[in-house]
C-alpha cells in the first residue's frame, strides 16, 4: 500500500483535491467498469494507481522515418499496421509478420515465436518498435520491445517518452497512460516526504514528489530512472528497516533454553550413516550447533542446491535438541512430503530408537489423541508435519526447536505460528532455491545465513538437452523407450487447458492426444493445480508405487517427493518457464542409480535458446539463479509475494544492488541511533512504516 497523507474524506469532495486513501472508481475517467479493471491490477485507491509504475519506457523522441532504416542498425520506428500474419519456418517456429508504414515508406517487421501477437495486433494500429534491422528477403526489423499505440495519431507520440505499463485485456496501455496523466497532479499534491534530509542525501536520491511525477511523465529516459531509483531505494530502506529491527528482536537472550552439546545421539548417529558428510554439511553442522549452544536465540536459513542434503544437517539439529530434553519439529509444505521425511528419516534414526512422530490432518481421531497427548508430555519427540503443526490443536509442551522445510512454500504468518509454540525456539529455515550468498544476506536481514555447495558424492547429473520442435516424434520415442526399459517420466506443460490467448499446448489437451497417440498403451495421469491436495498426493503416490508410468503435469510437480524410477523430465514449451524453476523440475529426476535426462522441447527464438542453453551447460542452482536474476528478476526466483512480506515492485535487487547496500548501510545507522524510530525526525519512517508494513511490523514486532 502506497501511504496516505490526511484523513479521508468523502468522493464529493474530490473536486478540489484527491486524497490517495480515495476509491479508485471516484477519480477522473474511471467509473465502475474501468474501476473493475483497475481492480484486476492490484489498484484499488487513488494511492495504488500513483504508485503503478511503468514497467518500461520507450524513446518516441528519437524516432527514425522507416525509409532511413538499414541494415545493421539498431532503431526506433514508429508506423502502422498495413497487413500481418503467421508465417511457418521448416524448423517449426510460427513467426508473427507485419509490415509497416509511416509517411516516408514501408518495412516488414517479423516476431518469432510469437504467433500469439496475431490476436492483439490489429490491422491500422500504431505500433512504436525498437530493435535491429537486417536484411532478410528485404530490409526486416526484429523488435525487441514494442508498444501497441492503438489507432493513436502518431504525431501526438513523437517527441515524447512513453511510459509503458503492466495492463489487463480490459485496460490498454494507451488508456492507463491517459488516466495517469489526467489525474497525475492531483495525486501529487497529496504526496509527503517521509525521508529526512540527511538520509536522502546519503541516499543520493531525488525528493518524492519529484520522483513519482519523473516515472509517470518523463522528459527523457534518464530522468525516469532517477524517479525510478528514488522509488527502489524506498522499498530496500523500508525492507531493511523491518527486517534489521526483526534482527534484533530475534537475537535477544532466550527465556532458560540453552543446548549443551552433549554427543549422545548426534555422535551415534554420525557413526551409524550409511554415507560421508561433506564437508559444506559438516560445516553447517558445527554453526547450527554453535548457535542452538549459545545464549541467543538461533534464526537461520540453510539453503541449498536440490539434493545438496539439508535434511541430514536439520536431523542433526533436531537431535542436540532432543539430547537436551527437548522437543523438535519439522514442517513440510505436503502431506506427501511430511510422510517421506517421516518414512527417510525413520530409517537414519532406527539406530538409536527413535522413531519420529506424523502429524498431518489425515490422521484419524484416536491417532490424533495419541499424538496430542504425546506433545503435551515433556517426553522428547521428533515431530514431522504439515500445516498440522500450526493449528491452534497441536500444543508442544517443550518445543526447543522448529525446523520449516521449503520455507518459500509457507506465508509469515505460518512460519510465526510455528515459531511460536514453544518458549522462543530456535528456528531452522530450509531452501532449496539458492541465491547468491551476498544477496541472501541482504533479502534475509533478520536471518543467518547457510549455504550448501557441495553436492553428496555418487549424485549422478542429469543430462539436459535443448530440442526443436521438428524432433518431437523423436524426443516421444525416447520417452516409450524409457518406459519400456522399465523407468517413469514427467512431461511438463506451462498451462492447464488451451485458450485463445495464448498460442501454447496445454496439459489436459496433450493428455488426450498423447493416450491416442505417440504414447498410446502407456498408463498415463494427469495432474494440475485445479485438483484439490488430497487428488494430487493420491497421484503421486501412484507414480511413487509405479501404478503410473508418464506423469503429464504442471508446475505442481515442482517440488514433490523422490521417484527414484523416474528418469526422464520432459518440458514443452520451455520458454515459459524461469531457469530456476526448470532446474527445480529438473531436480524431480536423477534421484536414482540410473542415467537420467531433462528435455526442453519446442521452437524458441533465439534470445530464448540462448537463455535455456544456460541450464544446458551447468547443474549450479546458485549459478542458474544468477542468471535467472539478471536475466528475469527477482519475481521468477521467489514466486508471488508471501503475506506479510515487504514486495519489491519496483526495485530490483540485482541491477539496483548499490542502492540496496546504501539502503542496508543507512538502515543500520539510524536503528543503531534511534532504535524504535521514536526521534521526531523518524517520524515520516514511522508513518510509512505503519501505512505499507503494518502487517509486517506486526508479524516482526518492530516498534
Amino acid at each position: 500500500m502506497p501511504p496516505t497523507s490526511r484523513p479521508s474524506s468523502s468522493p464529493a469532495n474530490t473536486a478540489r483535491r484527491v486524497p490517495l486513501e480515495t476509491p479508485i472508481r471516484f477519480l477522473k475517467g474511471v467509473g465502475d467498469k474501468r474501476a473493475e479493471a483497475l481492480h484486476r491490477l492490484g489498484i484499488h485507491t487513488a494511492g495504488d494507481l500513483l504508485y503503478h509504475v511503468p514497467t518500461r519506457y520507450e524513446d518516441a523522441s528519437t524516432i527514425v522515418p522507416i525509409s532511413a532504416l538499414a541494415p545493421g542498425m539498431d532503431a526506433t520506428a514508429l508506423g502502422r499496421v498495413i497487413s500481418k500474419g503467421i508465417l511457418p519456418t521448416r524448423k517449426g517456429l510460427r513467426i508473427f509478420h507485419v509490415v509497416l508504414q509511416d509517411p516516408s515508406g514501408m518495412i516488414e517487421a517479423a516476431f518469432p515465436g510469437q504467433p500469439f501477437l496475431d490476436r492483439s495486433i490489429d490491422k491500422g494500429d500504431v505500433l512504436l518498435v525498437s530493435g535491429p534491422v537486417r536484411f532478410y528477403h528485404g530490409r526486416q526489423l526484429v523488435p525487441r520491445e514494442f508498444v501497441n499505440l492503438g489507432e493513436e495519431d502518431s504525431g501526438e507520440t513523437v517527441g515524447r517518452v512513453l511510459a509503458v505499463y503492466r495492463v489487463t485485456e480490459m485496460l490498454t496501455v494507451r488508456q492507463l497512460r491517459a488516466l495517469v496523466d489526467r489525474n497525475l497532479e492531483l495525486l501529487l499534491a497529496e504526496v509527503r516526504e517521509h525521508l529526512p534530509n540527511d538520509i536522502a542525501d546519503a541516499a543520493r536520491v531525488i525528493p518524492l514528489p519529484d520522483a513519482l511525477r519523473a516515472v509517470h511523465r518523463p522528459g527523457s529516459v534518464t530522468e525516469a530512472e532517477k524517479g525510478r531509483r528514488r522509488l527502489a531505494f524506498d522499498e530496500f530502506f523500508f525492507d531493511q528497516l523491518l527486517h534489521r529491527r526483526a534482527n534484533v528482536l530475534a537475537r535477544e537472550p532466550r527465556h532458560g533454553i540453552r543446548f549443551e552439546n552433549r554427543r549422545t545421539l548426534t555422535s551415534k548417529l554420525r557413526d551409524n550413516l550409511p554415507f560421508t558428510l561433506t564437508g559444506a554439511q559438516t560445516q553447517a553442522i558445527r554453526e547450527i550447533v554453535a548457535d542452538m549452544s549459545s545464549e541467543r536465540r538461533m534464526h537461520r536459513l540453510l539453503q541449498g542446491d536440490v539434493g545438496s542434503g539439508k535434511t541430514i544437517v536439520a536431523v542433526f539439529a533436531a537431535l542436540l535438541a532432543l539430547e537436551n530434553e527437548y522437543q523438535a519439529c519439522l514442517m513440510a509444505p505436503t502431506e506427501l512430503l511430511a510422510e517421506q521425511h517421516a518414512r527417510s528419516i525413520g530409517r537414519l534414526l532406527a539406530p538409536l530408537g527413535i522413531t519420529p512422530l506424523l502429524v498431518t490432518a489425515s490422521r484419524s481421531a484416536r491417532e490424533r489423541r495419541e499424538l496430542d497427548e504425546r506433545l503435551a508430555s515433556s517426553e522428547p519427540a521428533f515431530v514431522i508435519g504439515t500445516h498440522a503443526l500450526v493449528q491452534e490443536r497441536t500444543r508442544f509442551a517443550r518445543l526447543g526447536l522448529a525446523v520449516i522445510d521449503e520455507q518459500h512454500r509457507f506465508g509469515v504468518e505460518q512460519r510465526a505460528a510455528l515459531g511460536a509454540k514453544g518458549d522462543r525456539p530456535d528456528v531452522l529455515l530450509l531452501s532449496a532455491t539458492p541465491i547468491p550468498r551476498s544477496l541472501a544476506l541482504t533479502l534475509y536481514g533478520d536471518l543467518d545465513v547457510t549455504v550448501l555447495r557441495e553436492r553428496p558424492p555418487g549424485r549422478l547429473r542429469v543430462t539436459t538437452a535443448l530440442r526443436p520442435e521438428k524432433a518431437r516424434d523423436k524426443v516421444l520415442q525416447f520417452v516409450r523407450q524409457q518406459v519400456e526399459q522399465g523407468r517413469q517420466a514427467y512431461i511438463v506443460y506451462p498451462v492447464i487447458d488451451e485458450s485463445e490467448k495464448v498460442d501454447l499446448k496445454a496439459a489436459t489437451t496433450m493428455h488426450a492426444e498423447l493416450a491416442e497417440g505417440a504414447l498410446k498403451g502407456i498408463r498415463l495421469a494427469l495432474m494440475h493445480g485445479r485438483l484439490d491436495a488430497a487428488e494430487r498426493d493420491d497421484l503421486m503416490r501412484q507414480f511413487q508405487a509405479g501404478k503410473i508410468d508418464v506423469l503429464i503435469a504442471t508446475t505442481v510437480i515442482e517440488v514433490g517427493i523422490d521417484i527414484p524410477n523416474a528418469t526422464l523430465m520432459l518440458v514443452e514449451h520451455p520458454e515459459r518457464f524461469g531457469l530456476s524453476q526448470l532446474h527445480q523440475l529438473r531436480g524431480r529426476v536423477g534421484r536414482g542409480a540410473d542415467a537420467s535426462y531433462c528435455i526442453l522441447l519446442g521452437g524458441v527464438s533465439r534470445e530464448a535458446y540462448e537463455r535455456l542453453s544456460i541450464l544446458a551447460r551447468t547443474d549450479d542452482g546458485f549459478e542458474i539463479a544468477r542468471a535467472d536474476l539478471r536475466l528475469r528478476g527477482m519475481g521468477e526466483l521467489f514466486g508471488e509475494r508471501q503475506s506479510g512480506t515487504p514486495l519489491f515492485k519496483i526495485a530490483d535487487p540485482v541491477r539496483d544492488e548499490e542502492q540496496l547496500l546504501a539502503a542496508r548501510d543507512i538502515a543500520e545507522r539510524v536503528l543503531d541511533a534511534d532504535p524504535d524510530l521514536r526521534q521526531p525526525r523518524h517520524a515520516g519512517l514511522r508513518r510509512v512504516l505503519g501505512e505499507r508494513y503494518a502487517r509486517s511490523l506486526e508479524l516482526f514486532q518492530v516498534g
